[in-house]
């Protein structure tokens, strides 16, 4: 079940879903939108294993934005922590971003029932776009 405004206020309220910081502005009908945060990562191999430990790179966004480039894999993650006590939590990109072709999850959209932390995004884009820390994302 998707919880409405309405509903997702009422879970707040009683301890069951925690989101911050919470802005009211955020709060859709049926979602709550989140940001992007202010520090990517990267591989620094092009050829990745499965099987080993990946060593990444971390580096912050800049004033300015970053672009992002096609074929690379990024890192990130969102500005809210978030908390889901009783309730399946979702993170989708904003259709906003969709539109400048950007994907914020290869494959994990979905967290736990007890979900308690920032969401990581896995960032990858079909054409250079630049984007900036604090973008809504999801």
């Amino acid at each position: 079940m998707i919880l409405s405004d309405k509903r997702i206020l009422e879970e707040i309220d009683k301890g069951t879903i925690i989101i911050e910081p919470f802005k009211p502005e955020c709060l859709g009908t049926n979602s709550y939108d989140v940001h992007l945060g202010k520090y990517l990562a990267t591989y620094k191999d092009r050829v990745l294993d499965a099987k080993a430990h990946n060593t990444i790179e971390h580096f912050e966004i800049p004033k300015d934005g970053f672009m992002l480039q096609p074929g690379t894999l990024y890192l990130g993650v969102t500005v809210e922590y978030t908390e889901t006590h009783s309730h399946v939590p979702f993170l989708e990109g904003k259709s906003s971003t969709g539109r400048l072709g950007i994907d914020i999850h290869a494959t994990a959209g979905k967290g736990d029932v007890g979900f308690c932390n920032t969401w990581t995004l896995e960032i990858s884009c079909v054409q250079p776009v630049k984007i900036y820390a604090g973008m809504p994302i999801g």
